[in-house]
């Protein structure tokens, strides 16, 4: 028990620093204040490197969607991933770089958001495979971010040359987490037991991951829950929209330079929020999805409140605290951030209700959230150039406010919030039953593996195609797994899984009480 709980805890601080380093890199890119408005013609467009840094990181996302499994495990390989380190480092060089336009601002959104789109799509399959502690160090890597990036908003441009220090570091703990530590293990030999799945592979239907990230999704929901997982989904991502549309609005008033310093107040204050939100979910309580969530509270929902709290602070003290030098979109910037990691959190859970492969729902997730800001940037230049000069659009930022309120209320509510958890809880049971039979019946890695597509009604054929082995090899491991759980067929072997998840409902009942 105390090595189960050390390793858990090594992978909670990898992860938590790991995707920390590359959070904080790209929160330095964007937030630094080192990026000049660009004029075209009498009109002066604020944040344009900005603006094509998300764009080519919408692209990203999009063709990851587009890929075949096959691809998109091809693009996010292990060795794939330090060429994304290498092309991030040349990113962090031209960001040193003030006053560029052009052409070599079109560039450093290329080799900047291309690539950091992939990494944080690969981080979804790292956070995927850390289980119940996710929530946790996701929240944790927003303060640690906050405190890498806090020294490069404060420091002359130049300084962002170090910048290409934290995509190596990012990478060095990505590669040393599962699946990639799994993938450098077989090509170095030591797996030559079972045959390995391609490195990046971690779709829910071929995956080489440990048994209890399988989705079961495909087994017990409904009609009616597919659907009401595909409207929540829906819902999520709309307010996952207007969220970023609201913070791309004050991120266009930000650059005024009254508000110079700002970023770094944004990043204290990010800070503070991960103290916060690591507070809320409970001292030393990782597992958020039992307990907790049994007797009906949700303290990852609490987190998500506090993020909106900030960022509606923030809103409606614009008018009053810039006269007092604080200013209040710094505010707004840091409900933000601090809500964008809350979502991650979220991604990783429509990744379990949907069976999706972790690394499409941040696709989607980052997505929707990114073309909200880059509509925003759009928006919020467009009504800066009819506002009187020197005025302070003080009804826009009152506009975005009303935006994010909006989508809190009525487009993904703490309702819909409790709702997915619930979905994603109802996986989190099946992966149970298949990590207790495995560990019950003494079965091998690869029975571990075909074991819940076994339970999921896949034929032999298709598991073979699914794992990338030979039709009588998967048929082999099938017969042994009958043979070791004493069942006679597939029936019957559903038929136990079933027993040991009715065994498992009433243990979390009994420990609620």
């Amino acid at each position: 028990m105390g090595e189960a709980k050390g390793g858990r805890d090594k992978r909670v601080v990898r992860l938590a620093v790991g995707f920390a380093c590359l959070q904080g890199y790209l929160l330095s890119v964007f937030y630094d204040g080192i990026h000049p408005a660009v004029l075209l013609g009498s009109f002066s467009f604020a944040r344009p490197q900005v603006l094509l840094i998300l764009a080519w990181t919408v692209l990203a996302f999009v063709l990851l969607r587009v890929f075949s499994a096959k691809a998109r495990d091809a693009a996010l390989s292990r060795t794939l991933l330090w060429c994304y380190v290498a092309l991030l480092a040349v990113g962090a060089a031209l960001a040193a770089v003030p006053g560029e336009n052009g052409a070599p601002v079109a560039f450093e959104g290329l080799v900047i958001g291309i690539p950091s789109a992939l990494l944080m799509a690969a981080w979804g399959r790292a956070f995927a495979l850390g289980g119940e502690t996710g929530a946790v160090a996701v929240l944790a890597s927003a303060g640690l971010a906050g405190i890498l990036a806090l020294p490069f908003c404060l420091l002359p441009p130049a300084a962002n040359v170090a910048l290409g220090i934290l995509p190596v570091a990012s990478c060095a703990a990505l590669c040393s987490l599962e699946p990639y530590a799994r993938a450098a293990q077989a090509v170095d030999g030591s797996d030559r037991a079972e045959p390995a799945a391609a490195p990046g592979h971690l779709h829910p239907d071929a995956s080489s991951a440990p048994v209890r990230q399988v989705r079961f999704s495909d087994v017990v929901a409904s009609k009616d829950q597919r659907d009401e997982t595909m409207r929540l989904s829906t819902k999520m991502l709309s307010g996952t929209f207007v969220f970023g549309a609201a913070s791309g609005f004050m991120q266009v008033f930000r650059t005024d330079a009254v508000h110079e310093g700002s970023a770094a107040v944004s990043m204290l204050l990010l800070v503070f929020f991960s103290l916060a939100a690591l507070q809320l979910l409970g001292a030393g309580r990782t597992d958020e999805s039992r307990s907790g969530a049994a007797q009906g509270q949700n303290p990852l929902a609490e987190v998500y409140r506090l993020a909106l709290l900030l960022m509606m602070a923030g809103f409606l003290f614009v008018p009053v605290l810039g006269s007092f030098g604080v200013p209040g979109e710094a505010i707004v910037l840091a409900g933000y951030l601090g809500l964008s990691f809350v979502l991650v959190a979220l991604f990783l859970r429509l990744s379990k209700a949907r069976g999706l492969d972790p690394a499409l729902a941040f696709a989607s997730g980052f997505s929707s959230l990114y073309l909200g800001v880059m509509d925003g940037i759009v928006l919020g230049n467009g009504m800066v150039a009819v506002q009187p000069p020197g005025q302070i659009p003080f009804v826009v930022a009152a506009v975005a406010g009303l935006a994010a309120l909006f989508a809190y209320l009525f487009l993904f509510t703490e309702r819909d919030f409790e709702a997915l958890s619930s979905l994603a809880r109802t996986v989190d049971v099946f992966s149970e039953v298949c990590d207790g039979i495995a560990s019950t019946y003494k079965l091998s890695k690869r029975e571990s593996e075909i074991l819940p597509l076994a339970l999921r009604g896949r034929t032999g054929e298709r598991i073979a195609s699914e794992l990338f082995i030979s039709k009588s090899t998967a048929e082999t491991h099938l017969r042994r797994i009958y043979a070791k759980t004493g069942t006679h067929g597939r029936q019957e072997l559903i038929d136990l899984s079933e027993t040991m998840r009715q065994s498992i409902q009433q243990s979390l009942a009994s420990e609620s009480r």
